[in-house]
């Protein structure tokens, strides 16, 4: 098992199939799908469709999002990272979006925070990438304090899956 980013609680790796259970766990959940506009889904089947989509990212673009662990117990918590995004998206295309998702059981831990700032570090210091990109839903004002706490700038607002969203990004100090 390839160790990707760690934190002081926290490591990356890649989504495995047999974590199948704890994806569907993730989506099946109707307050984690809260503002991602789309339903939860309702068969283990389907998180094992998503967990194909995201290993054929790793093939394809040599990134996409990996599972977090909380190091203390081993147990897989959310996703996160960062995803090339190739479709147009607010006149961008070909750009890395920053992302994660989290069981609510571990919600309000500072998960989301400790894990952006790790992939943060990752993407400008070893990928070199000059910026990162985030959507937020209008209304998912949690999102928005996290990424904003990580240096994330407001750039607009746009209709994003017929929901307004913000658009944010951070441009990499070095670049």
């Amino acid at each position: 098992m390839s160790i990707f980013i760690e934190t002081k609680r926290l490591y990356f790796r890649e989504i495995l199939e047999d974590d199948d259970h704890n994806m569907y766990e993730l989506d099946a959940d109707p307050e984690v799908h809260k503002y991602l506009g789309k339903k939860p889904i309702s068969k283990i089947e389907e998180a094992r469709e998503v967990i194909t989509f995201i290993r054929q990212q790793y093939i394809e673009n040599g990134i996409g999002r990996l599972a977090i662990i909380e190091k203390d117990t081993n147990n897989f918590v959310g996703w996160g990272g960062l995803k090339l995004i190739k479709e147009l998206t607010n006149s961008h295309i070909n750009y890395h979006d920053l992302g994660y998702r989290f069981m609510k059981k571990y919600w309000g831990k500072g998960y989301a925070t400790e894990s952006s700032l790790a992939v943060i570090d990752y993407a400008f210091m070893r990928l070199k990438l000059p910026v990162i990109y985030a959507i937020a839903d209008e209304n998912n004002l949690q999102s928005q304090k996290v990424l904003e706490k990580c240096g994330f700038k407001k750039r607009d607002l746009f209709d994003y899956q017929s929901q307004p969203h913000y658009w944010l990004d951070l441009v990499n100090p070095e670049s």
